[in-house]
């Protein structure tokens, strides 16, 4: 093979990361369709907070079983119909009268095809098609989210300001729907199905392969959640990125642009700021996947949760109607460490549970993350409703983020046992349990 040529696996890792920024795209902009979609209709920011926590959570709970699916049945065939169904959901959102369409379309159809394109699909992707350099390109997947959030942040918002909402809901969908043709052309299942091996891989590698035996991706989804209920790390992994959840894509994600509002900053500027969260948390999240392969996981999560409730004690006295250093330096920081847990977090499950179970224990740890953020979006809604400000919303953040930096500290070292071959697994890597 020529030295030149660029290994296929660079290729599926790109469309990879251009799925999970259409993904992005439509859930960074609900935080700019929030308020607009309450003039237009006349809702309440309650009932409309509802359809986010809808989206949300339905979100996270697709994601354990999408990446059973994808296991069982292949990227190639699983992620041009999520991204089918985006477009669907989000364009139809342009024709919608009542709030339970709303509801149905951003907690259900978009809900359930974002979720097929969660993190867990990039979890997929690196385990299978990478052996050198997996944690740097899970933080590289990691950071497609915020590239969404940065590519069409500052376009919704613009649209939603001038032509309209539906405008901006129609741009998400026309790019999902363009990206149908290539995911199909370009995604593959294995690096066997075009000849080649995964990047990195020795003589003695071998692709992933569906145990027919261990039953319908459903099944081995529950059953993967029942086994995981038994481990104590299991239970931190899921409380920990609940509160990262909670404290990024429900709180801040959602609500960052009407609580800059609600201080004087125009809606604009507003959304530039949480887009430039996003350019910040590309080299956050590349370089936490650097660390990932260098450093105890465990310990980079402590650091990140620690500092990110630190950051959220202050943001309320840092909002106000103009961009000032401090404030800056919050949006620096916040970008750097938003989904700089991922990395992390990954590599536990993958050294906790093994590489046989490490994509669906991520996809029910994902799940929990989702939660905690749909949960947050909702109260953060109410608690704004009824006190006319976000400030106990930043200090619940806050609190949660600092007990979840004290968790991770509990998390035991992964002990190497003897090891077997699983029914699908680079046996490269070894196994591993919770010691």
């Amino acid at each position: 093979m020529s030295r030149s040529r660029i290994h296929p696996a660079g290729w599926v890792a790109l469309v990879t990361f251009a799925a999970l920024i259409a993904a992005a795209g439509f859930r960074s902009s609900t935080g700019a369709l929030l308020t607009p979609i309450e003039d237009d209709f006349g809702w309440s920011r309650t009932m409309v907070s509802v359809a986010v926590t809808g989206n949300l959570v339905v979100y996270g709970l697709t994601a354990p079983f999408a990446a059973a699916l994808m296991e069982r049945f292949g990227v190639r065939r699983v992620v041009p119909a999520a991204l089918a169904l985006v477009a669907l959901g989000s364009g139809l959102t342009v024709v919608m009268h009542q709030v339970w369409e709303l509801w149905l379309l951003w907690g259900f159809a978009v809900g359930i095809g974002t979720g097929a394109l969660a993190l867990t699909f990039g979890a997929i992707v690196a385990n299978r098609w990478f052996v050198s350099h997996r944690g740097l390109v899970v933080g590289l997947f990691g950071a497609a989210s915020s590239t969404g959030q940065l590519v069409f942040l500052p376009a919704i918002a613009g649209l939603a300001d001038g032509p309209g909402w539906r405008w901006a809901a129609g741009l998400t969908a026309v790019f999902a729907l363009l990206l149908v043709p290539l995911t199909f052309w370009v995604l593959r299942d294995q690096p066997t199905d075009i000849g080649e091996t995964a990047l990195g891989a020795g003589p003695d590698w071998r692709p992933q392969l569906w145990d027919t035996s261990r039953g319908n991706p459903a099944t081995v989804a529950l059953r993967t959640l029942r086994e995981g209920l038994g481990s104590p790390t299991f239970w931190i992994l899921l409380s920990t990125f609940f509160i990262c959840g909670w404290s990024t894509n429900g709180l801040i994600g959602t609500h960052f642009i009407p609580a800059a509002m609600d201080h004087g900053m125009s809606e604009t500027t507003s959304a530039d700021l949480l887009a430039l969260v996003g350019v910040f948390d590309i080299a956050g999240t590349i370089a936490s996947g650097w660390l990932t392969d260098r450093v105890d996981p465990r310990l980079l999560l402590v650091a990140y949760y620690g500092l990110r409730g630190l950051s959220l004690f202050a943001v309320d006295a840092l909002l106000a109607p103009d961009v000032h250093p401090s404030l800056f330096i919050f949006v620096l920081f916040y970008g750097l460490d938003w989904v700089a847990t991922v990395p992390p977090t990954v590599a536990l499950c993958r050294t906790h549970f093994g590489a046989d179970k490490a994509a669906v224990v991520f996809g029910w740890v994902f799940a929990s993350h989702m939660v905690g953020a749909g949960l947050a979006a909702t109260y953060a809604g109410w608690t704004r409703q009824v006190t006319g400000s976000y400030l106990t919303a930043w200090l619940t953040a806050a609190v949660l983020c600092m007990l979840a930096s004290a968790a991770c500290l509990l998390i035991p070292r992964a002990q190497p046992r003897p090891a077997r071959t699983p029914p699908y697994a680079d046996p490269r890597q070894p196994s591993y349990e919770t010691g």
